[in-house]
């Protein structure tokens, strides 16, 4: 099961006009992030995504990290950086995180080396099979845009977790690209709440299963 988790502006912008992390979420944000984390067994980034952020989201909660804990889980969720290039700067933060770190490329790297594990991204429909078949059944996307988009055209992604976040940004860095071409389908609503700084959660699960 794939969860898409992001903050948007109210006018569905990821970041600013000039481009680089707009950092919308704030405090009830993160707490639905962590929530979201909690759940997954792995998330899957973007390499552009990882570039701009330097590092990955970690559960802080002590009461979420002792929910996994108590299940048998590892604290964090394991990190599958999606990758063309598997050009990732060794001296992001991200390298000094406390979590398992997977790369998810086309064919091999010499950059797979730094990984503690490498698969092959030949297709979707062949990685997220494959995940799963490691343990990666519930899987929390944290974007980019292009990984949301490549996902949502092909069906994968069973949920949207949006926060709405109050900003107006402008610009062309919308949630999904303009040239997306994403399948046709119904979301049914699964929660809303509201959350602190103004923010609000909105829940959506997939009506048509994927093909």
């Amino acid at each position: 099961m794939l969860r898409l988790v992001l903050a948007v502006s109210l006018d569905g912008r990821l970041a600013p006009p000039e481009g680089g992390a707009a950092q919308l979420g704030g405090v009830g944000d993160r707490e639905v992030l962590e929530e979201a984390l909690a759940w997954a067994d792995g998330c899957l980034i973007g390499a552009e995504t990882l570039r701009l952020h330097g590092s990955t989201c970690l559960i802080r909660a002590p009461h979420l990290l002792a929910q996994r804990a108590a299940s048998g889980r590892a604290q964090q969720p394991l990190a599958v950086v999606v990758s063309r290039s598997a050009d990732i700067s060794q001296g992001l933060p991200f390298w000094q995180q406390p979590l398992q770190r997977w790369l998810l490329t086309p064919g091999r790297s010499p950059a797979a080396s730094a990984f503690d594990r490498c698969l092959d991204l030949e297709s979707w429909g062949i990685a997220l099979p494959a995940l799963a078949d490691l343990g990666l059944e519930r899987l929390v996307v944290l974007g980019g845009a292009g990984l949301a988009a490549s996902l949502l055209a092909e069906g994968w992604i069973d949920e949207l977790q949006l926060t709405l976040c109050p900003r107006l940004l402008g610009g062309p860095h919308a949630w999904l690209p303009l040239e997306a071409a994403i399948q046709s389908g119904d979301w049914c609503l699964q929660e809303h709440r509201r959350l602190e700084d103004e923010e609000l959660l909105l829940r959506y699960r997939r009506v048509l299963a994927k093909p």
